[in-house]
Formats: structure tokens, sequence, C-alpha cells
């Protein structure tokens, strides 16, 4: 196993806990598990390695997680090697792309953070938790901007993304580099009252009663697993 050199397999934080976000990625992808049989595939924000470690168990050949958290570094690697996913594996501290520059990959996943706000502190949580900045793209529109140097020919990428953050627009990034994107699932999940007392205003009044729905202090969402890959003819 691959790992960055300051990282040590550590026991996993708290703060890299799943989500209901991983859980309903896991899902799309187990949907079609034959897709993911013996393919190269990067994760870009590995967190807690629970996704890689879902991929390796449907059969992925190679496994590789990128994340800008030591602690996910971490996390990760005592994951999958405790899996006996060790050999397949490797891990990279870093911004996004840069740590697989000019490399290619079957699948790529992400569950990135793209809720509407600004970082801020939050217990239990680590800075870079959620935060997609004020419009939720901070990290989206990297993302889809770096897929098709990124994909394989044939390549697919699946990724979460809320009803909220302006899925036409991604849609239309990925058309105009080639690529189309499709809605996989749709999952209500609940967001917590810390997140929504620090959601954009903006998108708030936009979205409530169409993406967003409260109920007394209560606040659930629509998100989608979108699958982004090469256009058809």
């Amino acid at each position: 196993m691959t790992v960055a050199p300051e990282a040590m397999c550590a026991a996993t934080v708290p703060a890299l806990r799943p989500s209901e976000y991983t859980a309903a990625l896991i899902q799309a992808l187990q949907s079609d598990r034959d897709r993911v049989r013996g393919a190269r595939v990067l994760e870009i924000g590995s967190g807690s390695g629970i996704v890689l470690a879902a991929l390796g168990a449907m059969g992925a050949a190679a496994l590789c997680g990128v994340d800008i958290e030591p602690d996910a570094i971490a996390a990760g690697c005592r994951l999958l090697g405790g899996l006996g996913l060790g050999a397949t594996a490797e891990f990279h501290r870093g911004d996004m792309w840069l740590p697989v520059a000019g490399r290619r990959f079957d699948l790529i996943v992400a569950n990135l953070p793209h809720f509407p706000m600004e970082p801020v502190p939050v217990a239990g949580r680590l800075p870079t938790w959620s935060s997609g900045g004020s419009d939720g793209r901070w990290l989206l529109d990297p993302f889809l901007e770096g897929l098709p140097v990124h994909l394989s020919p044939g390549g697919r990428a699946v990724l979460t993304h809320n009803a909220f953050v302006e899925l036409d627009r991604s849609r239309a990034i990925a058309r105009d580099h080639g690529l189309s994107l499709r809605v996989l699932l749709t999952v209500m999940v609940y967001i917590a009252e810390e997140k929504i007392a620090r959601m954009t205003p903006r998108v708030l009044r936009a979205e409530e009663g169409r993406s967003l729905h409260r109920y007394g202090p209560h606040t659930i969402g629509e998100m989608h697993i979108v699958e982004i890959s090469a256009a058809q003819p």
C-alpha cells in the first residue's frame, strides 16, 4: 500500500464518520457492480475510506484515494489494510487532481463538500467538512473540469450532487467537455440544524419548498447520485 510519507495508519477519526451521502453513493455503485469489477478506481476526497473499501469488495482491480486531510489518509490506510485490500490500494495527501497528474482511471468517485456555506468550525467535524463556498461549487467545478483528462476512454465518474447546487450548471460543464450527465438515484437526506443555519440565504430562499423541505426545526433536502461519462454519438 502506498501512503503519503507523513501519514501513519492511525485509528479512524470520529470526524470522518460516513454520512447518508456516502451510503447513497455506495448504493448506486452496488446497483451496477459488474461495471466495477476489474476497474482502476480513483476517489477524490476519500475521507474514511469506506467507498474505496466497498469498491474493493465489488472487485475493483486498483484503488487510489486522494484527500487533503492527513487524518483521512491514515483512516483509509488502516481500513483497507485491515480488510486485506492493502496490496491494491494507494493513498495520496494533496489537493484534488494534483497527486494524480497525468493519470487516468476507469471509475472516479467523489462525495465532495458542496453545501452552500462558508467554511466555519463545526463541533465534531474537520474544518473542511461539508462547506462548498457560498454557491456550493468551490470544489465541485474544479472536479468537473478535471474529469476529461483523468477518465480513461469509456470511463465514468459517479458522485454526490445536492439538488440545490445547480444540477443544470454541472450538466452544462460536462457537455462543454464532451461528457454527458445523468441522475442515477435521488434520495432525501436530513440536513443538520448547524448546517441549515449557515446555508447561504439566497440559496435557502430559492430552494425552500422545492428541493428543501422544512418541518419545524427539521430540514430534509434532495440529493442526487449522478454519473458523468463520454457523451453518446
